[in-house]
């Protein structure tokens, strides 16, 4: 697959703390509500768009319109203002001259990042467009950034139309392409359910419990997909260099390996602890924190029958508390002990729209003074402030994820099925759909944790195992999987779309 396809969305919509991304958001802007029609109006103009495809050492795609100069783009698209194809010039000589250049841009925005998309399902289909089913691929992207635009918009009408077709068309046991559109289209139509009528403000918002096919198939996550082991696997190295010479190490755990039963990332690091190679240590203590006491005291319970195993001495302690609400005093530490964090893929349902409550968590574990915190977390742009550019950049990341299930399962096979509906397809739908204290998916670039860490004081603490993570990534993932070094980060990816990234710092 051509890296072409996994562009940076970004480039298109703009990072979200830029003005670049205003106008983008239908839901947001009074102006982009306005009764134009759909994109084809663009299409179908008579000026030639010349719009190569995302360059990647700019931030921005140039747009070449080949006319006359005494030709003008509004005269070509008065069809854009007031959707009719007609404008008396009164109104127009009335309108400020900036509002109307703010919506033209908007707009042309707007019709770059549909093209964009289009030549990301072209490769994602095949590249060619002259095989099978390439062509109802394109439909579909179509389709779907229409059918987001309308759900933006508050179109109910539209938008229910557009949803009734497209499911029609994308399969859950289809392409790779179908099956992540199957997702949206129900985040979609979640979305659709919950919006308030035009003109109302706000979206109306509701809790999305986790699923039991949700909890059931995160061990199929765990087992199928590197993504989990491959946070564990640096993850663990990361620890045994930390307390290397010490004889006592005490681990908190957020979010307790994220619930995984069977305690496997502490299982491992057991083994690589009683191996004939592996550093003497007089105690292993582990503090899990999660919301589930029963939980947390279960997974303590097996991990102290493998430890008796190993002859290893340990002790677990459990915290049944949300992130939010840690304290300092919680954990029992004990003077001369190296201290540890590991966080897997947790904190970034703490980013919300003020930021304190992940702020608050930072300047919290800060305190602890660890000799290292281990952060693993989901590379993606996924907490934009703007409904179309969080879509786009969802389509991208998770088009890529489904791509990489391809390679490792048949089409039919059910376990498939249950990862990209139950789990994968949730992350979607809470992306797509929820708003406000609902939305819990904030993924984020891993330079935006970075500066995240530094502003709650921590200094990055660079990887260096690049050899041993590939070593591990042959033995462990297919064909297609890639680890890259970036300025002290180790970042997986599928075919260069970055997937997770795993980070190191200390006080």
């Amino acid at each position: 697959m051509a890296s072409g396809f996994y562009g940076q969305p970004h480039q298109i919509y703009g990072d979200e703390t830029s003005a670049e991304v205003i106008g983008l958001d239908l839901n947001l802007s009074s102006m982009s509500c306005l009764p134009f029609p759909s994109l084809s109006t663009l299409e179908n103009s008579s000026a030639i768009w010349e719009i190569p495809f995302i360059d990647g050492t700019r931030t921005y795609k140039r747009v070449k319109l080949e006319r006359g100069a005494d030709e003008s783009i509004i005269s070509t698209n008065y069809s854009l203002y007031n959707g009719s194809g007609s404008m008396h010039s009164s109104g127009f000589n009335s309108l400020p001259r900036i509002q109307f250049r703010d919506h033209i841009s908007a707009y042309t925005r707007r019709y770059l990042a549909a093209e964009a998309m289009e030549e990301a399902a072209s490769t994602l289909l095949g590249g060619r467009p002259e095989e099978e089913g390439s062509k109802d691929g394109m439909k579909l992207v179509q389709q779907l950034i229409s059918c987001a635009e309308a759900v933006a918009c508050r179109d109910k009408t539209h938008a229910s139309a557009l949803l009734y077709e497209l499911r029609t068309n994308a399969q859950v046991f289809g392409t790779s392409f179908q099956r992540v559109a199957s997702c949206f289209i129900q985040a979609l139509s979640d979305r659709l359910a919950l919006v308030q009528p035009l003109g109302a403000v706000g979206v109306t918002t509701k809790t999305i419990a986790v699923s039991s096919e949700k909890d059931e198939t995160l061990d199929l996550v765990y087992e199928i997909c590197p993504h989990i082991q491959f946070g564990h696997f640096i993850a663990n190295a990361s620890i045994l260099e930390a307390f290397e010479g010490g004889s006592s190490v005490h681990v908190i755990d957020l979010g307790m390996t994220l619930g995984l039963l069977h305690g496997y990332q502490w299982r491992n690091l057991m083994d690589s602890l009683a191996s004939p190679t592996g550093q003497p240590l007089h105690r292993l203590r582990i503090t899990g924190v999660g919301n589930s006491g029963e939980r947390l005291e279960a997974i303590g319970n097996e991990l102290k029958l493998y430890a008796q195993s190993m002859e290893l001495e340990f002790e677990f302690l459990a915290v049944e508390s949300n992130l939010e609400n840690l304290k300092a005093e919680d954990f029992n530490l004990i003077d001369g002990e190296v201290l540890v964090i590991n966080s897997i893929l947790q904190l970034h349902c703490l980013v919300k729209e003020s930021r304190g409550a992940l702020n608050s968590v930072l300047h919290t574990l800060y305190e602890l003074s660890p000799k290292l915190m281990v952060l693993v977390e989901q590379d993606s742009g996924h907490n934009g402030p703007f409904f179309l550019g969080r879509f786009m950049e969802a389509l991208h990341n998770y088009s890529a994820i489904f791509d990489s299930l391809d390679a490792m399962l048949p089409r039919y096979d059910t376990r498939r099925a249950k990862m990209e509906q139950f789990y994968f397809g949730e992350e979607i739908k809470n992306i797509v759909s929820c708003e406000g204290p609902a939305r819990v998916e904030r993924h984020e670039r891993v330079d935006q944790w970075r500066r995240r860490m530094r502003r709650a004081g921590f200094q990055q603490a660079p990887l260096k195992m690049i050899a041993q993570a590939t070593k591990w990534l042959e033995i462990n993932a297919c064909e297609g999987y890639t680890i890259v070094e970036d300025k002290g980060c180790f970042v997986l990816g599928w075919k260069s779309k970055p997937i997770v990234a795993v980070s190191c710092w200390r006080c």
